[in-house]
């Protein structure tokens, strides 16, 4: 059973950092792309950043470069999110996602495992 759990959530203030992890299991993590996408109420979810399984090619939202960076550490099946510089308009639960071969990483689609979510609330 694959599972995709997510840590490092909470409350800051605008200008603070915060480290998102996922830590994934019952899959082979080396072969997966990773993603992290985030969510508001009523609104689709959308993408963050993600991190290739071959190349560890990375790719950003728009509105995260220079702020956010990501990374994978295979032999601990963890990938993490480190976000710098945060806004109130950063505020969303965030998702880790894993797809074995993710065509669009900027789309949900081609991701097969997500995890429950991690509540990122940042105040001005």
């Amino acid at each position: 059973q694959v599972r995709l759990v997510e840590s490092g959530g909470g409350l800051v203030q605008a200008g603070d950092s915060l480290r998102l992890s996922c830590t994934a299991s019952g899959l082979s993590f080396g072969m997966y792309d990773m993603g992290w996408f985030r969510q508001t109420p009523g609104k689709e979810r959308e993408f963050v950043a993600a991190s290739r399984r071959i190349g560890g090619n990375t790719f950003y939202a728009d509105f995260v470069k220079g702020r956010f960076s990501i990374s994978r550490d295979n032999t601990k099946n963890t990938v993490v999110l480190q976000m710098n510089m945060l806004k109130p308009e950063d505020t969303a639960v965030y998702y880790c996602a894993a797809g074995p071969r993710v065509v669009f990483v900027q789309s949900t689609r081609g991701y097969q495992h997500w995890g429950q979510g991690t509540q990122v609330t940042v105040s001005s």
